[in-house]
């Protein structure tokens, strides 16, 4: 069955409800599509497009230090938001349904951490959280709840500034001085932070690429929600999922770009089709 358009949450969530039935180990792959009812907004719209400039990739956060002064003036700003954030239905539903049947396996494209938040098990956090931050000369940790307090000290021109959130958790910020935003540095040896997530241009860690596969490798199917799949460490996992003859099902307003080799594709909300398939 391939069902391209759902037009209600009913019609979906008993689609997706027979295509989970026969299966007991599925492989769930979740994107930005299921935290945007948290107040999260989406990177891509349905055509799969990107909505706004790309996040910034490692090679401009490392080698320029005005580059990293506007991303962590944006972050400063975007982080009381983006924290605030909490687990919606569709985590939720996601959670309850592997706490009843623990051998689904759950790995997410976000980094909000949302779904540990709302009590999923063992989840793999492809890209990583923002609520770390990391040195990279030492390795030192840091909650960056803690490094907002930080960086409120060092820079009390800047709180309480008003802007729209953005995906990664930073805020538009226009027109602004970036030179003036003082960065944080490691506490432990002066050296250079970065929260402990995968920016564009490095490679997602080996043990979470592994982890991820060995859990598909047990799966008897594949289910991915809220992604478009348009970058290549997500969509890699539903080919994979393909050529290994497991079925794979799409929950996704928009395009995707598996939308050719998928065996079920569903475009509706994903909180409510997930809270209403899973109860």
């Amino acid at each position: 069955m391939n069902l391209s358009t759902a037009h209600d949450t009913h019609t979906a969530a008993q689609a997706l409800y027979d295509w989970l039935r026969p299966h007991r180990r599925v492989f769930v792959l979740t994107g930005a599509g299921i935290s945007t009812d948290s107040g999260i907004p989406h990177y891509r719209d349905e055509s799969g497009a990107w909505q706004r400039k790309p996040p910034i990739d490692l090679r401009a956060f490392v080698g320029d230090a005005r580059a990293r002064s506007r991303y962590w003036a944006r972050s400063f700003v975007g982080w009381p938001s983006f924290s605030g954030a909490r687990p919606n239905a569709g985590h939720d539903a996601l959670a309850r349904w592997q706490q009843r049947e623990p051998d689904h396996a759950l790995v997410t494209q976000n980094v909000d951490g949302l779904h540990a938040r709302a009590g999923s098990l063992e989840v793999v956090d492809l890209h990583g959280c923002l609520d770390e931050v990391i040195c990279l000369d030492c390795g030192a940790r840091q909650a960056r709840e803690a490094l907002q307090q930080e960086l409120a000290q060092r820079n009390p021109d800047w709180v309480g500034l008003d802007a729209a959130a953005l995906p990664d958790g930073d805020a538009d910020l226009q027109g602004l001085d970036f030179d003036r935003f003082h960065t944080p540095v490691c506490a432990q040896c002066g050296g250079m932070v970065k929260p402990d997530v995968v920016f564009f241009g490095e490679n997602v860690p080996r043990a979470r690429v592994a982890a991820a596969q060995q859990s598909l490798a047990e799966a008897d199917a594949m289910l991915v929600v809220g992604s478009s799949l348009m970058v290549y460490s997500g969509f890699r996992f539903a080919r994979a999922a393909r050529e290994a003859g497991l079925p794979l099902a799409l929950l996704n307003r928009g395009v995707t770009r598996a939308d050719e080799i998928a065996t079920l594709k569903l475009q509706a909300d994903c909180g409510a089709t997930l809270q209403a398939a899973l109860a």
